[in-house]
């Protein structure tokens, strides 16, 4: 039996022999590590049999494959200890401490921003609302009650009127067409958050004397807020129960030097006496209509006067139904 019987070598011949393996050389330290993908892990492994970072960025796994919770390591391969907190300096203090400010001053900004909202807007519309139920109740006592409590001149003035109480209109034409407000008896808050107020001691619509009303300049209806805007000889119209009342605002040429507007502190009274600017228990010198309010506006630190004369006769209500000339000067 030969050699190709028996599958052992011919003779006279030698099987090759495998060449010995070559020693492993080591890696330089900025060589990159490549892997080769093993389908029964499904994880790439390098030499030393240990998983570890793909080419594309890959978090690094220890060898039980969890995360180590840092991208870092030391030199011989451990984790590196817990980050510690930086200490805050004296520059993150104060920067703290001014971004406290702004929020505080933003908070501050926005509770004016209200409560101007609500001064401006929502006090002017429940005046408004207030003013449309005097008005009304004010129309409906003149249609045909004798009440006692109300008495009434022949010259449609009225002599005596409960604080609170409404009992005539002011016009002003050079504020629009539309401006009417129930003037009502009394200058304390409870008169003047519903409209213009009347001086109790000062004459009434007509008379001899100083008439001085009192007005909100901003909020509570605003009656008072464009104020600065007369000028010289523009009319004030005040209407009774029967009879219209022109009033002008004064210019330069008064006989008793009388401004048509001034500016004083709340103290002065004087701009309210008989004869404005005299004394408070002198005799009246004409027959005048004054109109205070704050000044300036959004502010109660002085008083805005404004000085008017009676212009002409009283026009009774049945001559003119619908008014004097004078409510067409707008």
């Amino acid at each position: 039996m030969d050699d190709a019987d028996t599958g052992g070598p011919r003779r006279g011949r030698h099987a090759p022999e495998e060449p010995p393996a070559a020693a492993p050389q080591p890696l330089p330290e900025d060589a990159t590590v490549r892997h080769t993908w093993q389908p029964d892990l499904g994880r790439p492994e390098d030499a030393t049999g240990r998983h570890s970072v793909l080419d594309d960025g890959m978090d690094e796994r220890t060898d039980d494959g969890s995360d180590d919770g840092s991208d870092e390591r030391t030199d011989d391969g451990a984790a590196p200890a817990a980050v510690r907190r930086p200490e805050r300096t004296r520059g993150d203090l104060v920067r703290t401490g001014v971004r406290g400010v702004g929020q505080l001053l933003v908070t501050a900004g926005l509770v004016v921003l209200l409560f101007v909202v609500y001064e401006v807007w929502i006090t002017d519309l429940s005046s408004d609302r207030k003013q449309d139920a005097l008005s009304t109740e004010l129309r409906q006592d003149w249609e045909g009650t004798d009440d006692p409590t109300v008495p009434t001149l022949p010259d449609g003035g009225i002599s005596e009127v409960p604080l609170g109480q409404g009992f005539a209109f002011i016009r002003i034409p050079r504020f629009g067409a539309d401006y009417v407000k129930v003037i009502l008896e009394g200058t304390d808050e409870d008169e003047l958050v519903e409209g213009p107020g009347h001086y109790v001691d000062s004459a009434m619509p007509g008379e001899q004397g100083n008439f001085a009303l009192a007005g909100h300049r901003v909020g509570k209806g605003s009656p008072f807020l464009d104020l600065d805007q007369l000028q010289a000889g523009d009319p004030i119209v005040i209407e009774t129960e029967t009879t219209w009342f022109v009033y002008r605002v004064l210019g330069d040429d008064d006989p008793n030097g009388i401004p048509g507007q001034q500016i004083v502190l709340p103290t002065d009274v004087s701009v309210i006496a008989p004869t404005p600017n005299g004394p408070l228990t002198g005799p009246p010198n004409g027959a005048y209509l004054t109109l205070t309010t704050c000044h300036p506006k959004f502010s109660a630190r002085e008083r805005l006067i404004v000085h008017a004369v009676l212009d002409g006769d009283p026009v009774p209500k049945a001559d003119a139904p619908d008014g004097p000339p004078a409510l067409s000067e707008g």
